[in-house]
């Protein structure tokens, strides 16, 4: 909580100080807003994590597109500027729509269409951990509206096209990341930190059109919680998960402080935790 609260912080001064370094800007204070996705969208942020974020603004001066493109291009360039003390963080725009061949920064209309209209499973799975992070708040407002909007869609004709396509996904990521080494990958492996979350995106898209209280971004132990308080899943289950989840970034933090850049650690330490976990996602993806 305390890493993401830190990101927060340094994301809206770096955009504040970067709008005042662009040439022929147009007003005071920009109509712009960053969006978190991922572990600071979960405000599950580690050490060494790079930052998921996309880029919105609410504008309708002919010159706000090249002006907040500049904008999120001088973000990108101070935040991941190397420096005698490193650098702040690393930043993954991939999120944005239509990913790496898609605008640098989107208006808020142009990503409500793409949401309803474009957006792949993969992209409202992601958005189950979004939030406004920094920039105008107003911004943000809209696209909590967006967000919630999305996420209670009703999925419950299409359960069996939902669960093929997280597993879907879920089989793509684990054969791109294969762990030959006789260590437990805390993220990829099998009954990891990955399964737990798609777990928990798949439970919130399939029933947040019935309870809208899973559409709150209070990040996955609480999700997993509420899953098992409303009886969506088994609550032993969802409470031997949960302290997996805990347990496995307890080590991902302490890997990440030693310097290392797998996070992979000897089997031994995880215990039973794993077992927890492919017990939960069997019971969700039979």
């Amino acid at each position: 909580d305390h890493l993401s609260a830190l990101a927060d912080t340094i994301v809206g001064a770096t955009i504040r100080h970067a709008w005042n370094t662009v040439a022929n800007r147009h007003r005071d204070e920009p109509r712009f807003a960053v969006i978190a996705y991922g572990k600071l969208g979960g405000k599950e942020l580690g050490y060494v994590s790079d930052l998921d974020v996309i880029f919105l603004y609410d504008d309708e001066d002919q010159d706000a597109p090249p002006l907040y493109a500049k904008l999120a291009q001088r973000f990108i360039t101070w935040m991941t500027a190397h420096t005698a003390a490193g650098i702040l963080f690393d930043v993954d725009t991939a999120l944005r729509p239509d990913g790496a061949s898609g605008m640098l920064v989107s208006s808020v209309n142009a990503f409500e269409r793409y949401q309803n209209g474009a957006a792949w499973l993969w992209e409202h799975q992601a958005l189950t951990r979004a939030r406004f992070c920094a920039g105008d708040a107003a911004i943000g407002a809209r696209f909590e509206a967006i967000r919630e909007q999305v996420l209670r869609k009703d999925r419950s004709n299409q359960e069996a096209q939902l669960k093929e396509e997280v597993t879907g996904m879920r089989k793509r990521m684990r054969d791109a990341n294969v762990n030959r080494s006789a260590q437990f990958d805390l993220k990829q492996d099998p009954g990891g930190m990955i399964d737990i979350e798609f777990i928990v995106q798949y439970l919130v898209l399939r029933h947040a059109h019935a309870y809208p209280q899973l559409t709150a971004n209070a990040g996955n132990i609480a999700l997993l919680r509420v899953c098992g308080e409303l009886g969506l899943i088994d609550a032993g289950q969802a409470a031997a998960v949960a302290d997996a989840y805990r347990a496995m970034r307890r080590l991902q933090h302490a890997v990440r402080l030693q310097g290392q850049d797998k996070t992979r650690v000897d089997t031994a330490l995880v215990g039973h935790h794993p077992d927890s976990v492919l017990g939960l996602w069997q019971a969700c993806f039979p």
